[in-house]
């Protein structure tokens, strides 16, 4: 038996584990999630996917506000049509990472394919759940491009909200199919009349199209998926064509590489296929394809218009571009247009707590951007954190999202700094402009700020903001839009209680604080959404922090002109409480140029230098004082002030009350 044992392993043969030999007796009733998906799928038959041609496919997603039902309604659609079994365990079943359980939101877009039967006929419909938050829209909208049809949900209790009408204008430029979908029916103050006039009024859909559901009850959700196969159109491809698939998205796993989720826009592809990628030109062999139900399922073949995976030994993290086309080897076509790259809104500059962690969180870093290809990775490096990155994001939550993906996912914890957004500056030196190559320059690190004599003008990013609100709030929301240097652009009353206001936003106002401020303003009330609308003129500043006249590069800002007061007073109180009393006093000023606008004065540690004297002559204690007070100017005009790391982590980073 050794032998045997021994031999087997030599020629790379699998010996049964003792647990498998035993498995009918000893499988416990009910394994871990993650165990039993393993234990299944070993098992499971291959399908057979020709069964399903491209007029029984729907592809559609779901989309809509934050917690307005999005995930819930999925997992009765899984129910419904046996995807997943009953049972009450079912909560956020797409939502896999531990990020989306613990807050409670949905942060990637996740894919199922469903069988259901109508009419005596088969259907195939592919679903995508979609994030709701603002910062995740790309991911909507890179979901949208595998559709042909969406639902779009709206709570019956809280109506139309920002992220709803910044949802829908997406599928409606996309040309998709809509159905709108009334949610929470059955809870105490649901009002559907009224939602349903809201959305006749703003998106122009008869009230009559509007189906009434509770996802969570599962009352009227079979009717959802009747409209799906009625309404929707069936994707517009052929299996004679070559091959066409479209990377939408991918994840990294460390025994098989990268799975790439894809849509097939023509053609078919099967095990042992040979494919090529039209990104990097690199040819890859075929050793997995299916669908995901939403675990994985291999299937023995992929048609035209359906949506599953492939496993093709990709082992590099940059193989794996979202957007790219595959095809078959000797047969390319014409690559898809894949999708517009994200534009970063937040800039966060990121570094090792020890740099000796410096090249585990660089491989942690590409392969959690693969997941998420919307961050954008610059190198970076400063005198106080040592090497790092400088990183883009489309918001304040991606960035806190990210962050708590590395350590939950990656086990690494990291410095993030105060998030800045990307200026702009228009040359007017002719220097610089040869320096540079181009006469407009993009701005992401305050030390890169040009002097004011060189530049004809600089430029903010602005964002078009949309706040749906109920009308008792609208004084107060208009002061704090005003206090933000907001120009308001329209306001429309969407029914008797609701407005929706329209403000030009610069978005450094917004970055940090706005969304709580108006939160809170609102009783919780009140919702936004926002959408990048160019740039504008401002008068910025770059702000220095000096300390006993030097500056110190880190703690450079760049600040509009009339905020800049409040911003360096705040900062010098911040470090005078965070930097160590030294032997000699220390000036900490913010200065804008040459002017100095804040100061705060860190004392000295004094000995007492008259403790010997008692009684006597006061001229006695007036030179000793002379001679206490010269010494200390000496060690300050010599000394250096060192600025601890940790100081510097606790005034860069940003603080989480503020």
């Amino acid at each position: 038996m050794a032998l045997a044992g021994r031999a087997a392993l030599r020629w790379g043969a699998r010996l049964p584990s003792p647990c498998a030999a035993a498995a009918p007796l000893c499988r416990p009733a009910r394994l871990p999630a993650a165990c039993e998906r393993r234990y299944s799928s070993r098992g499971k038959e291959k399908l057979d996917m020709s069964t399903y041609p491209v007029e029984s496919i729907r592809n559609f997603s779901i989309i809509a506000h934050v917690d307005h039902g999005k995930s819930t309604l999925a997992d009765r659609l899984l129910e419904i049509t046996g995807t997943i079994s009953k049972t009450d365990r079912n909560k956020q079943v797409l939502d896999k990472l531990q990020v989306e359980r613990e807050r409670g939101i949905t942060v990637k877009a996740q894919s199922a394919s469903l069988f259901y039967s109508h009419e005596g006929r088969d259907y195939l419909l592919n679903l995508i759940d979609t994030p709701g938050h603002v910062d995740f829209s790309y991911e909507v909208s890179r979901s949208l491009s595998a559709c042909q049809g969406v639902i779009l949900v709206v709570d019956a209790n809280e109506g139309i909200q920002a992220q709803t009408v910044a949802n829908f204008y997406l599928a409606f430029e996309a040309q998709l199919s809509i159905i709108p979908v009334i949610n929470k029916i059955d809870l105490k103050n649901a009002d559907p009349e009224r939602v349903e006039k809201q959305i006749e009024k703003l998106f122009d859909i008869p009230t009559d199209e509007c189906i009434r559901i509770s996802a969570k009850q599962g009352t009227n959700v079979e009717t959802v998926l009747q409209k799906v196969i009625e309404k929707i159109p069936p994707p517009q491809c052929n299996t004679a064509d070559p091959l066409k698939a479209l990377v939408f998205d991918s994840t990294f796993d460390h025994y098989r590489g990268v799975v790439a989720n894809i849509a097939l826009f023509g053609g078919e592809i099967a095990k042992g296929h040979k494919i090529v990628s039209a990104h990097t030109k690199k040819r890859y062999e075929v050793n997995e394809v299916g669908i995901l139900t939403p675990d994985e399922q291999p299937t023995h073949k992929l048609y035209a218009g359906q949506v599953g995976y492939l496993i093709a030994g990709m082992k590099e993290v940059a193989e794996a571009q979202i957007g790219d086309t595959l095809f078959l080897y000797k047969q390319p076509v014409e690559p898809l247009p894949g999708f517009k790259s994200a534009k970063p809104m937040v800039f966060a500059g990121m570094y090792p707590m020890d740099q000796t962690e410096y090249n585990n969180l660089k491989s942690a870093l590409e392969r959690l951007t693969l997941n998420d290809s919307s961050v954008t990775v610059h190198r970076d490096s400063s005198l106080a954190l040592g090497a790092g990155w400088r990183l883009g994001f489309l918001g304040l939550l991606h960035m806190e999202v990210f962050n708590q993906r590395l350590e939950q996912e990656y086990n690494m914890s990291v410095i993030l700094t105060a998030p800045t957004v990307p200026y702009k500056a228009v040359l007017s030196s002719a220097k610089l402009i040869k320096e540079y190559g181009k006469d407009q320059i993009t701005i992401i690190n305050p030390a890169q700020f040009p002097d004011k004599l060189s530049v004809s003008e600089y430029l903010e990013p602005t964002v078009l903001g949309t706040i749906v609100t109920p009308h008792e709030y609208i004084g107060k929301i208009i002061t704090l839009c005003q206090d933000r240097r907001a120009v308001q652009k329209d306001m429309l009353y969407i029914d008797e209680n609701r407005v929706m206001l329209k403000y030009l936003f610069p978005l450094n106002e917004i970055v940090v604080d706005f969304y709580d401020a108006l939160k809170s303003l609102s009783s919780g009330y009140a919702s936004f959404d926002y959408e990048d609308a160019g740039y504008q003129s401002a008068d910025l500043i770059k702000m220095d922090i000096l300390l006993n006249g030097n500056p110190v590069e880190e703690l450079a800002t760049i600040i509009h002109n009339d905020k800049a007061y409040a911003a360096g007073k705040l900062l010098c109180e911040r470090l005078k409480e965070t930097i160590p009393r030294q032997l000699f006093e220390i000036a900490i000023q913010a200065a804008i140029g040459k002017k100095i606008i804040a100061r705060e004065t860190l004392k000295a540690y004094r000995k007492n230098v008259v403790a010997k004297c008692y009684g006597g002559d006061i001229t006695r204690r007036m030179k000793l004082l002379k001679r206490q007070a010269e010494g200390k100017r000496l060690m300050r005009r010599i000394g250096n002030v060192e600025v601890p790391r940790d100081a510097f982590i606790r005034v860069l980073k940003r603080e989480p009350d503020k």
